[in-house]
């Protein structure tokens, strides 16, 4: 029978079926950070119980992590979720990556940094953008405190039914200064924050196949922004050249990474599968894109006015952001841009907003951050003198970490401050209380940087 490639991998980690239509899956990779681990390691030690496979459970701290390098004090709940991974990786023997480790960084960027994401492969970790590494054709999602708890005592989890499975074809490909992630902002903007509910999205078609592996994560990312379960991408010669290249100690190597080749190569849905739903995406108009409201997909494109509302819903979108129709994009004013998070803080990433910064300046009153997605990044970044470009410019460098993804570490966006930011939740309150954000790509944050106001990249990328 003709399968997608989300049934491939689905049914070849089916260890038994449940009464009631759902199955218990084998989970072939756990990746734990700091925030919704504790109570998962306090329920096995009340019951007794140890880490199944500590040798297939990964941990790093990330959400919490002060990134301006300061001591962490256990006086202060960031820090106590810090100490308290620290002390649970100890007892359980899971091996962790801790703070100013060189390995550590944001669970979702770590991964495949570290060859531990690999095609055809179950992830899960207690963190909605899990979905990040169906870029490599595995099988990825977050899951709640008490399934960590389940796969950290049985190497397996209990899903209640099979998800319906959503083909997205995007067709033909970017165009100068459009990237990965407006890609994916005009997905979501098209199928709705809710659309994809009840799904596992397989992204094709020539503008996906043409994207590097940083870009494909970013797409898979950000699937949960519309409702996903998961996002995959069948694996083919770029994800093999990433996998066998620089240093990945945990890719596997020589022979064996070859047979794998052999066998990943069959990691695509047969051209006689159907899916329950398909969306199609022409990709060779489109703009760089730019949120207006409080969900990824109210966004429109960079040159286009603020809309006018439909519903109450983005009439409290409007009032919140401070924002009025009519009103052009590239006329809106910002105090802050933030370039990070498990969607845009790779290597890639840095090296293309820092292209744009080249002989330019931070616009008077803005504060702009550049957070790695991990030490590795940073380091490498380092080296190639990306930090140079930044700091020149007038950007804030910083360790590793979430950041002001979410404002959990004390990186915030003020009340009615506004940011561009390179992030995946233009959420009301995310990037701190009253905090207004607009998603953008790595280029458009540095060119907002440069002007003052959301711009569009193509502007300094042809001066």
């Amino acid at each position: 029978m003709p399968q997608t490639l989300f049934d491939k991998v689905w049914d070849s980690h089916i260890v038994s079926e449940l009464p009631g239509g759902g199955a218990l899956l084998y989970i072939d990779r756990h990746l734990v950070h700091e925030v919704t681990s504790p109570q998962a390691f306090d329920g096995l030690r009340e019951h007794g119980r140890k880490v199944r496979r500590p040798d297939l459970t990964f941990a790093t701290v990330d959400h919490n992590v002060p990134t301006d390098g300061r001591p962490i004090s256990e006086d202060t709940l960031s820090g106590k979720q810090i100490a308290t991974l620290s002390r649970n990786a100890k007892e359980f023997g899971v091996p962790l990556w801790g703070y100013m480790s060189e390995k550590q960084g944001i669970v979702h960027v770590i991964g495949p940094q570290l060859g531990l994401t690999l095609p055809g492969l179950t992830i899960v970790c207690g963190d909605s953008h899990t979905s990040t590494h169906g870029a490599f054709g595995a099988l990825a999602f977050g899951i709640g405190t008490t399934e960590v708890e389940h796969v950290l005592a049985t190497q397996t989890l209990r899903v209640s039914a099979k998800p319906k499975s959503l083909g997205i074809e995007a067709r033909g490909h970017l165009g100068f200064g459009v990237t990965a992630k407006d890609l994916i902002l005009a997905i979501i903007r098209k199928i709705g924050a809710g659309g994809a509910a009840g799904h596992v999205a397989e992204y094709r078609g020539e503008a996906i196949r043409s994207l590097p592996m940083s870009g494909r994560m970013t797409i898979c990312n950000m699937s949960i922004e519309m409702g996903a379960k998961a996002g995959m991408i069948a694996p083919d010669d770029t994800t093999f050249e990433y996998i066998a290249s620089e240093d990945r100690p945990f890719a596997p190597k020589g022979a064996e990474l070859e047979a794998l080749i052999d066998n990943w190569r069959k990691l695509e849905t047969d051209p006689e599968a159907s899916f329950h739903r398909t969306v199609e995406l022409d990709c060779d108009s489109l703009s760089p894109q730019v949120s207006w409201g409080t969900t990824p997909a109210m966004t429109i494109d960079i040159d286009e006015t603020v809309p006018e509302p439909k519903d109450a819903t983005e009439e409290r979108a409007l009032k919140y952001m401070g924002l009025k129709p009519g009103t052009p994009m590239q006329e809106v004013a910002i105090n802050n841009v933030f370039i990070g998070s498990c969607t845009n803080s790779r290597i890639d990433d840095l090296r293309q907003a820092a292209a744009i910064l080249q002989g330019h300046k931070v616009a008077q009153g803005v504060r702009a951050m550049v957070v790695p997605g991990s030490e590795a990044v940073k380091m490498q970044a380092e080296k190639e003198g990306l930090d140079k470009t930044f700091k020149d410019a007038g950007f804030e460098w910083h360790h590793a970490g979430c950041s002001m993804c979410l404002g959990m570490n004390g990186d915030i966006v003020h009340p009615n401050m506004r940011c561009a930011s390179t992030s995946n939740r233009p959420y009301e309150g995310r990037q701190g209380p009253g905090s207004r954000t607009h998603l953008v790509s790595p280029i458009t944050a540095a060119a907002t940087a440069v002007k003052g106001r959301i711009a569009d990249p193509r502007e300094l990328l042809s001066s």
